[in-house]
């Protein structure tokens, strides 16, 4: 039978990820970035909270402090996705490269990044599988709120999450008001949508595209270091964060570049990855493999919706994906 009480937290805790990664995508391509390196910038950003964590709890001998072991992690993935951000505004704005190009050899590199440390953490530890387990870094960043046990059913759908879960959601709701609400996000839609026009007006073109994209790498790090420290209970191992990075990417389209509806559409996409494990196929496993399919089944049709829609409200940014040259203007 469906147990609906454990489908629904089990789906959120899988859409955090997605949510983080599709909240930074949106601020990129709101300014006219499609930045298709939010896989390897969600990879460096667990793998940075990973080093972090690690050299801490190396240093303190056990004794671990909780404001400290939060802060070190979160600090670390904060950074090295930053360094990512750069790294692609300074080829793709500064240095006006292709987008696709850079944001794919990101990707290829963040894995190779964090593959390349992940596996030397590995060697230090000396241990016998290939991972390595912060559990009691783990453990701050996954505790819940202290009363959610007292509270039945209600308490664990809704209050049973560590702190960067409800933050994932406090952030998409406030980049949507900003987007849409405020001075700076009108600039920053005028960026996206005709960079030449918001030049003539006073914009700084180049401004406003090196934070949205160094902003989002910072939120799409996140969604790393949550998968690391809170779904994986701290257990890092090399190539396990799968593509979640890519469907992140996919979600900016589903949710029509709208990080609030964004929320909603990630706790979905959270629940149709996980799907086969709650509907009983006995046996059978080629009714789990297809199970396993509807997260990009699902993708591929709101592409092709996407592309059958003729509201201007429904595109992406008019400029996304283009080199601005001012001289052109």
């Amino acid at each position: 039978m469906f147990d609906l009480i454990a489908f629904i937290p089990r789906a959120i805790v899988q859409g955090i990820p997605l949510l983080y990664g599709c909240t930074g995508e949106t601020i990129s391509e709101k300014a006219g970035s499609l930045n298709l390196g939010i896989p390897g910038v969600m990879y460096v950003g667990g793998i940075c909270g990973v080093i972090g964590a690690f050299l801490y709890e190396q240093s303190c001998g056990g004794h671990v402090n909780g404001f400290l072991a939060i802060t070190i992690p979160l600090l670390s993935c904060l950074l090295g996705s930053l360094l990512m951000g750069l790294l692609f505004a300074v080829l793709t704005v500064t240095l006006r490269a292709n987008q696709n190009v850079v944001g794919l050899a990101m990707t290829t590199f963040g894995v190779g990044f964090g593959n390349f440390f992940g596996g030397s953490l590995i060697k230090l530890t000396g241990s016998d599988v290939p991972s390595i387990a912060l559990s009691a870094t783990s453990r701050y960043f996954s505790r819940g709120l202290p009363f959610a046990g007292d509270m039945g059913a209600f308490g664990k759908v809704f209050l049973s999450y560590g702190f960067l879960a409800y933050a994932a959601v406090i952030i998409a709701f406030i980049t949507a008001y900003v987007l849409k609400k405020t001075r700076t996000g009108l600039h920053l839609r005028a960026v996206g949508e005709n960079p030449a026009t918001a030049d003539a007006a006073g914009i700084n073109i180049t401004r406003y595209k090196y934070l949205s994209i160094c902003i989002g790498c910072m939120i799409a790090g996140l969604g790393g270091l949550y998968y690391v420290m809170d779904y994986a209970s701290g257990v890092w191992s090399n190539d396990a964060f799968g593509d979640r990075g890519w469907l992140a990417i996919a979600l900016v389209i589903f949710t029509l570049w709208r990080p609030n509806i964004a929320v909603f559409a990630s706790f979905l996409f959270g629940g149709l990855y996980i799907l086969y494990l709650f509907i009983p196929t006995g046996t059978d496993l080629a009714v789990k493999e297809l199970y396993k399919m509807l997260p990009y089944v699902v993708t591929i049709i709101v592409l092709i919706l996407t592309g059958m829609r003729n509201k201007r409200e429904n595109q992406p940014p008019e400029s996304l994906g283009l080199p601005y040259f001012r001289e052109d203007r």
